[in-house]
């Protein structure tokens, strides 16, 4: 899906979302001239796989935050992660490096992707911020509805302390 069809998918859903349109942004330090509704709920994500490429892995977390891959494995029980490659991105998500979100779980025909989102982003308000795939915008949802969405597409997805 790209950035127009998610919008369409989420409305036809009913599902609440508010959308800040901006420039290409590839880190969250590009984002920092941004004017964003809910900054302290922009979220980064990052995409990894297991040693042998049988595991993916998205991890959605507080933009600010480090995440330490090998607390994660442990506490998924993966073997060694590490980024996955480019091609992989493309292949499995639909997704070019920049524009990393969970809403490229869409795009995982094969359900091969799973979605784990750091629970800070759930508390207070649960809005959080990602790209609708492309990185020329943010959208903003409520985690509850992402994961919802991400079940119904047939993608494991849980909540974990990051």
């Amino acid at each position: 899906m790209n950035k127009q069809e998610v919008y369409e998918f989420l409305k036809n859903r009913g599902i609440w979302y508010e959308i800040t349109e901006h420039k290409a942004v590839f880190t969250m330090e590009d984002l920092r001239d941004v004017d964003l509704p809910y900054p302290e709920s922009n979220a980064k994500n990052v995409f990894v796989r297991d040693s042998k490429k049988r595991n993916y892995y998205l991890i959605t977390l507080k933009g600010e935050k480090k995440i330490n891959l090998k607390e994660f494995r442990e506490k998924v029980g993966s073997s060694q992660l590490s980024f996955a490659s480019e091609a992989d991105l493309m292949s499995i998500l639909g997704l070019s490096p920049g524009s990393v979100s969970p809403l490229g779980i869409l795009n995982d025909k094969e359900c091969k992707v799973q979605y784990f989102l750091d629970k800070e982003l759930t508390e207070n308000s649960g809005i959080m911020g990602m790209h609708p795939n492309e990185n020329t915008a943010s959208i903003w949802l409520k985690a509850e509805d992402l994961l919802d969405i991400i079940k119904e597409h047939g993608n494991s997805a849980s909540v974990i302390s990051i």
